[in-house]
């Protein structure tokens, strides 16, 4: 009889336990559907200013890019407009161009990719309420950081972007930058690379270079020195070189390379056996080096025709007398010649004392 009234008891309290825990799943489940149905108007204000923010930002970082890429090939387009005609020849370069306008091109979309992604990103977690002073902070100090140690990597980074935007050199152009000289052959954000004049590269850091000297800009000057003999006739030596530089103007390709008339500035050096002669140009940027050699060739073969001597022409070595005897020529032996000569001796250094004595 006591058994079968605890079982009863039992079988009703497992009966019971089912219903409890569905009553609480129930509860549970309507308590987080009245969290959500107060909240869900929140999260949804949240994930829309999210998404809207994430849209704008890559429309006008993708506008921008766009914008700056059309400038850039505008800016191409123009510089091979005019490219092959005698203005492209003087003014423009068109790798130049190329290279300079893309380089600037590719700083611009950085920045404008970094400002735009990195403003969108601090007002996104502005959205979720985080504090951004701690952040802004330690951003600092890493930049701080950063900029001590790579201090030289960001020196050459800024000389090259002020070198490209100021347009100080380019592809082409004959460059002296102290460390190193020769022709660009490619302009970097960090590093410019030279061609020097035995073909060998150089690789210049941006940030080394303190000054620059172009040689491809404006205009150039060559400068020949003639050397003939004192005893020469001045008038008839400037009459030559006069009528050598008119007909070296008058024939191409030297016609469009020399920018000004081939002139005699006058003496620039009188010596007992040779005088010195100055001749100038204004030439061509980059053209002085081939105008001078040319110059040169035209003055040895006028002065071969006119029967000027050039001094160096004659030969030095030992002449005859008239007699055809060289002894003349040939300079008395040296009293230092001989170890036993007064002169030798005289000339020969002391000894040192005998100390040991």
């Amino acid at each position: 009889m006591f058994l079968s009234v605890v079982s009863t008891l039992s079988s009703a309290g497992s009966a019971k336990d089912p219903v409890n825990q569905l009553d609480e799943a129930q509860q549970k489940a309507t308590n987080a559907a009245g969290w959500i149905e107060e909240n869900w108007s929140a999260w949804l204000g949240i994930g829309l200013r999210v998404v809207l923010i994430i849209v704008i930002a890559t429309v006008l970082r993708h506008v921008i890019r766009r914008t700056i890429t059309k400038l850039i090939e505008r800016m191409n387009r123009g510089a091979q407009a005019v490219d092959g005609t005698a203005l492209g020849g003087l003014l423009v370069n068109a790798e130049r161009r190329r290279q300079r306008s893309e380089a600037i091109g590719s700083v611009l979309r950085s920045v404008a990719s970094f400002l735009i992604l990195g403003t969108a990103a601090l007002m996104i977690l502005g959205i979720f309420e985080i504090n951004l002073a701690p952040l802004l902070a330690s951003a600092g100090v890493a930049g701080v950081a950063l900029g001590f140690g790579a201090r030289n990597l960001v020196t050459d980074f800024l000389s090259g972007v002020f070198m490209i935007l100021e347009d100080q050199y380019g592809v082409g152009d004959s460059i002296d930058a102290g460390v190193a000289s020769g022709e660009v052959i490619e302009v970097g954000l960090r590093v410019t690379k030279l061609r020097g004049d035995n073909g060998e590269i150089w690789y210049v850091r941006n940030g080394e270079v303190k000054r620059i000297g172009n040689l491809s800009q404006g205009w150039a000057t060559a400068g020949v020195d003639v050397t003939v003999r004192s005893d020469e006739n001045l008038a008839k030596v400037r009459e030559l070189l006069t009528e050598v530089g008119a007909e070296m103007s008058k024939d191409e390709p030297w016609n469009e390379r020399l920018w000004g008339p081939v002139e005699v500035l006058g003496l620039d050096a009188v010596y007992l056996d040779q005088m010195v002669i100055r001749v100038s140009a204004k030439t061509m940027p980059g053209k002085a080096l081939g105008v001078e050699r040319e110059l040169r060739w035209r003055i040895k073969e006028a002065f071969d025709a006119a029967g000027i001597l050039i001094v160096g022409r004659m030969v030095l070595a030992a002449e005859e007398d008239e007699d055809g005897n060289p002894a003349p020529a040939v300079a008395a032996p040296s009293a230092y010649a001989s170890n036993t000569s007064p002169q030798s001796l005289a000339a020969s250094p002391i000894p040192p004392p005998n100390l040991s004595k």
